[in-house]
């Protein structure tokens, strides 16, 4: 028996006798036939860079982090990852690259996704890959925000994803979906079959809409060459709920994204509820969860939105979560491939239950009694509900009749479901509450910080440590042509608007540091590239992030290859505090020096003073930044920062 309280977040492997007590039956039963095919829990890694900062935690906690999430029989134990096919775009925490910034670029080695990958790969050898594009480098849609003008294009960019991933990494995806909750497409996902298809990729099947139930699963009716193309009908947070049209497709349901809530003990219990949920309501057989770990700054949007926090590499600091712990209930004690009983459902006084067996004599039960203000998700709203303790009796018909290590007396067992607790009663004996010692505790962001962007020293990943991209991608460059002191230095690098999710700002930007950061001063040696139209910036007190980027405010210094600089008090440059002659010019390395002291601004270049005590009054506090006046080429070197407070 595994109980888990989700009060305490507790989780204990025990056996008990049970006595038999009076209360409601339930009937476990599988004479009558079976239920639908288990296919696993799932996380997803994306939708906005939400694993960012994991790839700069120190081992061991690296590894720990990993184990908690993949490791099978020890925390998580996940059966599914779902990874975004980076787009260089914003796509709600931040930007991921594309493995093809340019039509005759292609680099299978930018970004993490791979990485990640690979290290669940390592922990369970089964582990399901999904892939999915939530935007486009802006060459996909030909100048359009739009995917579909040219199918074939974007059929090729996705395949391109998959082929790569098995030629240079290994790595065989499963599942792909189309473009995330912006349209349904019957065209484009015919096109995607028939060129996986042609590619020799039979076996990768295509999850759709990864929207909404309709207006999909009419026209998968109707549609036979539409049908053989859909392997499973995927839909974002459906609230337990799924439409008889979708049932009668007999296609797979899946809840392809879900929970997208804070990872405190109300979004363990939320979490709880959709896994049984999904199911009992819904005959949805895997459900994956936004986001897989909380591994991006606090202060950017649905911060904790994962099943556990591990945002400071500098500390080494992480959080085991109860959403670890209540995912745990159910894939320690089950497999993809098991299947549900038919016999599932409500208890009479609240919560609900499944089972699920392997047809070869286990059995597993999970049972949730989440009270409503304990279970709430982010989406959608929860309709009032009532849940009271309960005393329950489960009788065990069919070919579980005769198991005896549930301490079952005459085929039934008893036991008393308080409010908001999760059981798993099972068969399976090895499950466990795997651990570590406790990580180095919480600190803040060093406030003495520096980067000098060596490429060698950071083999896994493309993106400088500790740098958040918002607008643009920055990756590590190597300089070919102009060895030198600035021979490894940080390249912004896309350089057209992409086909977006979400309203990527104007200009390029990368956050990095403390929120709570107030007086700062932060330099910089920069490089433009483009002759007539180059301009970058350093910032500070950088207010906002995420999909809200293009307001946010802070403390802005740009020089531009015309010659001239200003300060503003916004990404945009509507809030002009300073401008003059810098003497800037393209292909020139200039050191960028900003200092910020309470309500005054000043700033140097090469350590010459262009500007002092200017005026601003707002904002009070934010992160420091990089970034350019446009979609351009520009390289970084040599960053610091000195936080004052």
């Amino acid at each position: 028996i595994m109980n888990a309280g989700t009060q305490c977040c507790m989780f204990l492997s025990i056996f008990l006798f049970i006595s038999i007590c009076l209360g409601e039956d339930y009937v476990l039963d599988d004479k009558t036939g079976l239920g639908r095919s288990f296919d696993g829990i799932g996380g997803l890694s994306g939708g906005g860079a939400t694993s960012r900062l994991l790839v700069n935690y120190a081992e061991p906690y690296r590894s720990q982090i990993l184990d908690y999430l993949f490791k099978p029989k020890f925390g998580a134990s996940l059966q599914i990852l779902k990874v975004e096919i980076g787009g260089d775009a914003q796509t709600t925490d931040g930007t991921e690259p594309s493995h093809m910034h340019y039509e005759d670029d292609e680099n299978y080695f930018r970004g993490y996704e791979w990485w990640l990958m690979k290290e669940a790969k390592k922990r369970n050898p089964n582990i399901t890959l999904i892939g999915l594009p939530w935007a486009f480098p802006g060459w996909v849609g030909n100048g359009e925000n739009w995917p579909y003008s040219f199918p074939d294009i974007t059929a090729s960019y996705v395949v391109s994803w998959i082929l790569g991933a098995k030629q240079y990494h290994n790595l065989d995806i499963d599942y792909v979906g189309i473009w995330n909750e912006r349209s349904f497409n019957s065209k484009y996902i015919k096109l995607l079959r028939y060129t996986l298809d042609k590619s020799g990729l039979e076996r990768v099947k295509i999850i759709a809409s990864d929207n909404l139930w309709e207006p999909i699963s009419s026209v998968v009716t109707f549609d036979k060459e539409l049908q053989d193309a859909v392997e499973i009908l995927g839909v974002h947070y459906p609230g337990t709920n799924t439409l008889p049209e979708a049932l009668k497709t007999g296609k797979k349901l899946w809840s392809s994204e879900d929970y997208s809530t804070f990872n405190d003990n109300v979004g363990g219990g939320c979490w709880a509820r959709i896994l049984n949920q999904n199911y009992v309501n819904g005959k949805m057989t895997a459900t994956i969860c936004w986001n897989l770990v909380s591994s991006y700054y606090g202060d950017l949007p649905f911060g904790r939105d994962g099943l556990m926090t591990a945002k400071e590499p500098w500390s080494g600091n992480y959080v085991v979560e109860s959403p670890i712990w209540i995912t745990a209930h159910t894939t320690q004690f089950t497999e993809p491939g098991w299947t549900y009983l038919q016999t599932v459902g409500h208890f009479t006084h609240g919560g609900s239950y499944v089972a699920l067996t392997d047809e070869r004599g286990n059995l597993t039960i999970i049972t949730e009694t989440m009270t409503h203000d304990h279970s709430v998700c982010i989406r959608p709203p929860l309709p009032s509900y009532d849940v009271t303790a309960q005393n329950v009796t489960f009788h065990l018909k069919g070919t579980f009749a005769s198991i005896s290590e549930l301490q079952v007396t005459e085929g039934s067992f008893s036991i008393e479901l308080d409010v908001d607790e999760v059981y798993t009663f099972t068969t399976v004996r090895n499950g466990q509450r795997g651990s570590y010692p406790d990580p180095p505790p919480s600190a803040p962001f060093p406030k003495s910080y520096k980067d000098d962007f060596d490429v060698s020293g950071h083999p896994y990943f493309s993106e400088a440590p500790n740098f958040a991209d918002q607008t643009g991608v920055f990756e590590y460059f190597t300089n070919q042509t102009d060895p030198g002191p600035h021979v490894s230095t940080l390249r912004q690098v896309v350089t057209q608007r992409p086909v977006t999710w979400v309203a990527d700002a104007d200009q390029t930007i990368s956050v990095i540091g403390d929120y709570q950061w107030q007086d700062l001063m932060v330099s910089c040696d920069i490089y433009m590239e483009s002759v007539h139209t180059g301009g970058v910036f350093i910032a500070v007190r950088v207010n906002k992030g995420g999909g809200v980027v293009r307001s946010t405010r802070g403390v802005f210094l740009w020089v531009y290859a015309d010659g001239t600089y200003k300060v503003t008090n916004d990404l945009n440059g509507m809030t002009v505090l300073a401008e003059g002659l810098s003497g800037t010019r393209a292909r020139v390395w200039y050191t960028l020096t900003l200092t910020v002291k309470g309500n005054y601004a000043s700033a140097d270049l090469n350590g010459y003073s262009l500007w002092k005590n200017a005026v601003l009054w707002e904002p009070r506090h934010g992160w420091a930044a990089i970034g350019t006046s446009s979609f351009e080429l520009a390289q970084f070197d040599n960053f610091a920062i000195e936080a004052l407070t």
